[in-house]
């Protein structure tokens, strides 16, 4: 049977903590858990269920407190949880199954990572596989009979296990202070996280978010390296930015950048909202009639669903025709 080292970073985690816990715990061999900087009761909790609790100077960066977590861990596996995730009992008892039978040449388990829709997150997903445990050494093994080369890709093994995700709001606001910092610090952003700025832009953003975000987009059009996807991104970003400024020349120059590639449902929105602004309310529904029945979306499924529609309600209501 694997053994297993949960590994955790949190601050302020007090009302959430205990609730997680209860039931990741029974499954743990050992608990890591490191703390960024809590005000509240979260060591108070912790320290219930481990005494393995370690200070950590924050960074911003998240990758390096994971790392930091990593290093503390001393079973076969490591499991990396967040706070705001729940296993229940169902999936606890498969996760204790899964500890007595899995392979050893196993490297990473995915497990289902649920409920993203309810909280509006970043993912256009309510159920998808994500990396959860890890092999704390990996063995490199050689493969093939003749011109053997190491084994460079790891196994993966996709379980059945569900890990409900329950947070108690958005980060977004401190994730686009990340994002324009680490712009600052590095002149662009790796594609990854250009999609996730992008996407929290528009499940979150601020008007003045959009606005602060201009010179990191702008910045993608002169990239010679972005490709397609990217560009655009871009492209919406700016089109919803210079709407908000009524910049109807820039606004244009980027909706119409997006029609010439087949759209997509959240530029087809963007020009429902201009027109609806113009009050011009028979364009208006045009557009959001091809945001729900002719394009997809590319960063944000309410923009082929519920946002228009509710758009498309409103145009249609006795009041707004009265």
């Amino acid at each position: 049977m694997i053994t297993i080292s949960i590994c955790m970073i949190v601050k302020d985690e007090e009302t959430v903590l205990k609730r997680c816990l209860d039931n990741f715990s029974k499954a743990a061999d050992e608990i890591i858990i490191v703390d960024t900087g809590s005000t509240d009761g979260t060591w108070s909790i912790a320290s219930q269920y481990t005494d393995k609790i370690y200070p950590y100077i924050w960074k911003g960066d998240f990758a390096d407190a994971r790392n930091f977590s990593f290093s503390k861990a001393t079973m076969d596996y490591i499991l990396c949880i967040d706070a705001d995730e729940v296993l229940d009992n169902e999936n606890l008892e498969k996760l204790l199954c899964l500890k007595k039978v899995l392979l050893p040449e196993i490297d990473i388990v995915q497990m289902y990572y649920t409920n993203q829709l309810e909280y509006n997150t970043v993912y256009n997903y309510d159920k998808e596989y994500r990396p959860k445990l890890y092999k704390r050494v990996r063995h490199f093994i050689f493969e093939d009979p003749i011109h053997e080369v190491v084994r460079m890709e790891p196994v993966v093994y996709d379980s059945e296990i569900e890990i409900l995700h329950k947070p108690q709001g958005l980060h977004a606001q401190r994730d686009f202070g990340g994002f324009l910092r680490l712009f600052d610090k590095e002149g662009k952003l790796p594609k990854r996280l250009h999609n996730m700025y992008a996407k929290e832009l528009f499940i979150a953003g601020t008007e003045d978010d959009f606005l602060n975000a201009i010179p990191v987009f702008e910045h993608t059009l002169i990239d010679c390296h972005a490709g397609l996807d990217t560009l655009q991104e871009a492209f919406l970003v700016l089109a919803h930015a210079y709407r908000m400024q009524k910049d109807v020349v820039l606004f244009f120059k980027y909706a119409m950048k997006l029609v010439c590639m087949e759209g997509c449902s959240e530029i087809c929105c963007e020009l429902g909202d201009f027109y609806a602004q113009q009050d011009d309310l028979e364009e208006a529904q045009l557009w959001y009639y091809n945001a729900i029945h002719e394009t997809s979306c590319m960063l944000s499924i309410e923009y082929q669903n519920n946002y228009p529609q509710s758009q498309l309600d409103k145009i249609n209501s006795p009041v707004t025709n009265s």
